[in-house]
């Protein structure tokens, strides 16, 4: 049984920085492209990154030089590492995996965790 367990986020102030962790179980994260995606109130469910088998990472633009993606797969753990947070960056965070683009950079994916919310505010 495929989970997904998200963790770290929170209340940040802009420009401040947090790491997002996801822990996997019931297969292993070597095995997977491994995406984060997040969601923002009213829209849909937005590519942020994803790491490829080969270690491959990709961004979407409005987060590179400022997220980093990377996994122990020791750990089958998967993180993000957010920083120059920005408001627009304000969204319930997912890990995810079995992603395909719907639409420029909406995705829909077959597995993701509950979500942790990322709030980027004074």
């Amino acid at each position: 049984q495929v989970q997904l367990v998200e963790s770290g986020g929170g209340l940040v102030q802009p420009g401040g920085s947090l790491r997002l962790s996801c822990t996997a179980s019931g297969f292993t994260m070597n095995s997977k492209w491994m995406y984060w995606v997040r969601q923002a109130p009213g829209k849909g469910l937005e590519f942020v990154s994803v790491i490829k088998l080969d270690g491959t990472v990709v961004y979407i633009d409005s987060v590179k030089d400022r997220f980093t993606i990377s996994k122990d797969n020791a750990e089958n753990t998967l993180f993000l590492q957010m920083n120059s947070l920005k408001p627009e960056d304000t969204a319930l965070y997912y890990c995810a995996r079995d992603c395909r683009e719907t639409t420029m950079f909406l995705m829909t994916c077959a597995y993701k965790g509950q979500g942790t919310q990322v709030t980027v505010s004074r």
